[in-house]
């Protein structure tokens, strides 16, 4: 955690009074080198930050992302299951087929604008830590109570828990086996331990399988995009009284309730997120400025259309009513009506290795973020947190993200594992978006000091996401209409609450850390950079007694 001893990522010290050193590690002894500039880090690139501090100092040995290796993070990161397994949820939100298809459609507008701010932040501050770096950097007021809050966050959502727990249900369905409560979470924890060991042992094997798994996806979702355009012929294994005919009258029985269309827009919103994947690692990629600009318009773009082409896949070969009974296999109607049973089982196999490939790019970046918060000194042990040994890889971030997924894999009531997962994580994302955009509005007034990044998303765009953002953060408040509810036996608000709830935990994790156990202890934290062994610095809190300052 941090005091007011230092100041956020980017920012200068407001008191040239403050005292910072860089500890630089030399063996048998260490050697500190005072640095004015409380915030600041040694460097070796060009990358500056707000009022021209240097920001980040990787050593170009440590840059192992390339352009396609990003652009497969991204790719990896957004299609898991969602465009597999949500369709039904989004219909049965939306009522009618049309709603339905509008939603993917408001869905990847959003998820571009989301973009445009992320690769702004991402060139303007090119380091790794996503949200981390751009909430420290903007809100410096209260010290660190935004870092704080959003370390809660990070470290306590089980972003890999949803697909991990599709991955089981998946795997289960293609080897003819009953799905129960218990087995598809086993396999599902055998899923995320897998991509645990993979990215702490074996870092470049492991991008080189994410890679794999982005190109199969690519192919399946291209092999149901061609294939739909013979279902909109009419070309399906169905008797003809039996063909769906889901485009006439696309609009009847469209829902008018907030909180249901909201529900929709979340699932779709799910099965989009992950543009910003590249951002939690920016420190590992080459050339992170063009690497970013190119990777991120690229993947997003092609995942928009093929997903929109997708579901006019699906509305041209199932049934309205197969599709809403059919919970998350409507993937699996879809190859049963197209090409047979056997290759409803094969498409079973395809889901379930999209899930896996989500499930590793998850894991890696979320990790990543675990680490980038013990490098700033924000967790406690945050050099246990910050290190890359034994494997050069951040296994001990990995670990975390690791075990806050298996608690949350193992939790909910069976029928509500996957949309509450799915909602916990999509929640305060809105919530944190919207501080990123509302922050990127004021850096864009007189007030907002000297931000000039190499890309600029245009200030129409952002506050699109950031009205977005704050309407996904008020509508889930408003009670869903008899039937409706999101949940099965849970209450609709039940991931407000605990969203809300992790924040405050942060909101008291500051006030202890910053305000009281310094006050009772009589003494200030100041910070210090240190070097790790492999070139990258971290951020260390000491006690500095009063007495003696």
């Amino acid at each position: 955690m941090a005091s007011d001893a230092e100041q956020p990522l980017g920012s200068r010290p407001s008191h040239s009074s403050l005292k910072s050193s860089i500890i630089v590690k030399h063996a048998p002894k260490e050697e500190e080198i005072h640095d004015p500039l409380a915030g600041a880090a040694l460097t070796r690139d060009d990358s500056t930050g707000r009022d021209g501090e240097t920001f980040d100092d990787v050593p170009p040995e440590r840059r192992t992302i390339g352009l396609w290796s990003a652009v497969f993070l991204i790719f990896n990161r957004i299609i898991g299951t969602g465009i597999f397994a949500t369709p039904s949820t989004i219909l049965s939100s939306s009522g009618s087929v049309g709603l339905a298809l509008f939603m993917w459609v408001i869905g990847g507008i959003i998820a571009a604008s989301g973009l445009a701010v992320y690769v702004e932040f991402g060139t303007g501050l090119p380091r790794s830590g996503g949200e981390l770096t751009y909430l420290s950097y903007i809100y410096q007021r209260p010290r660190y109570l935004a870092v704080a809050l959003y370390a809660a966050y990070a470290a306590s959502m089980p972003w890999p828990a949803g697909n991990s727990v599709v991955f089981g249900q998946y795997i289960l369905l293609a080897a003819g086996k009953d799905v129960t409560r218990w087995n598809q979470r086993g396999i599902g924890i055998a899923c995320v331990t897998f991509a645990l060991i993979i990215h702490s042992c074996f870092l470049k094997w492991g991008l080189r399988l994410q890679n794999a798994l982005g190109v199969f996806k690519i192919v399946i979702l291209l092999l149901i995009t061609f294939s739909g355009f013979a279902a909109l012929a009419g070309h399906i294994k169905l008797p003809e009284d039996e063909k769906p005919h889901n485009f006439r009258n696309a609009f009847n029985g469209t829902e008018s309730n907030a909180n249901a269309f909201v529900t929709g827009l979340y699932n779709v919103i799910w099965s989009f997120i992950g543009y910003s994947n590249v951002n939690y690692a920016l420190s590992e990629v080459k050339n992170p400025v063009r690497t970013l600009k190119i990777a991120g318009p690229l993947a997003i773009a092609s995942v928009s259309v093929v997903y929109i082409l997708v579901n006019i896949a699906y509305f041209a070969a199932v049934a309205k009513e197969d599709i809403l009974s059919s919970g998350q296999t409507v993937a699996a109607l879809y190859f049963r009506n197209m090409f047979g049973i056997k290759a409803e089982k094969a498409l079973n196999v395809f889901v379930a290795l999209s899930a896996l490939g989500n499930v590793m790019a998850v894991l890696f970046s979320q990790g990543r973020i675990n680490q980038e918060l013990g490098r700033i000194g924000v967790l406690p042990f945050s050099k246990f947190w910050a290190s890359n040994k034994p494997f050069n890889a951040p296994a001990t971030g990995l670990g975390l993200q690791w075990l806050v997924t298996i608690i949350i894999i193992l939790a909910p009531p069976p029928g509500d594992a996957y949309n509450l997962v799915l909602n916990m994580v999509s929640y305060p994302l809105a919530i944190i978006n919207a501080f990123i955009s509302g922050g990127l509005l004021f850096l864009y007034s007189p007030w907002g000091g000297d931000w000039r990044p190499p890309f600029r998303a245009t200030w129409p765009v952002v506050l699109f996401f950031f009205l977005s953002n704050l309407f996904l953060t008020f509508a889930p408040l408003v009670p869903p209409a008899p039937g409706q509810s999101v949940y099965e036996s849970l209450p609709y608000w039940l991931h407000v609450v605990i969203s809300v709830g992790v924040f405050a935990v942060g909101g008291v994790y500051w006030i202890f850390w910053v305000k009281l156990l310094p006050k009772w202890g009589h003494y200030r934290l100041e910070r210090h950079l240190e070097l790790q062994d492999d070139g990258v610095s971290r951020s260390v809190f000491k006690k500095i007694p009063n007495e003696l300052s």
